[in-house]
């Protein structure tokens, strides 16, 4: 991941504890991100085929400089992923969650 911190000197390490809970992990197949003047929210969630209802399993919250250096620590490393794995693709035909932006059905 990029520097998060230009000004620090270099070769400053900074040493990150991850705990058990948040070593599994959470799977999310959609991100709603929103912003203000001093923040931006990214609520992490997943769709799941037949279920009308998704719940928000993580909001991070940062402000507008850490998104932009997320924003390009992220473009560096799906960079080296493609580098390594081939391009991923996205096929813009298929609509990724059938049926979300469907009108509801009335019966």
């Amino acid at each position: 991941m990029a520097d998060l911190n230009p000004k620090a000197p270099k070769g400053q390490q900074i040493n990150i504890e991850l705990g058990e809970k948040e070593a599994e992990g959470i799977y999310s197949n959609l991100a709603i991100i929103s912003h203000s003047q001093a923040e931006f929210v990214i609520d992490f969630t997943r769709i799941l085929p037949g279920v009308p209802k998704a719940k928000v399993h993580a909001r991070i919250i940062m402000t507008p400089q850490h998104a932009k250096m997320f924003l390009n620590a992220l473009n560096e490393n799906i960079t080296k992923f493609e580098q390594q794995n081939g391009k991923i693709s996205l096929d813009q035909s298929k609509p990724m969650f059938p049926g979300l932006n469907d009108p509801p059905k009335v019966n």
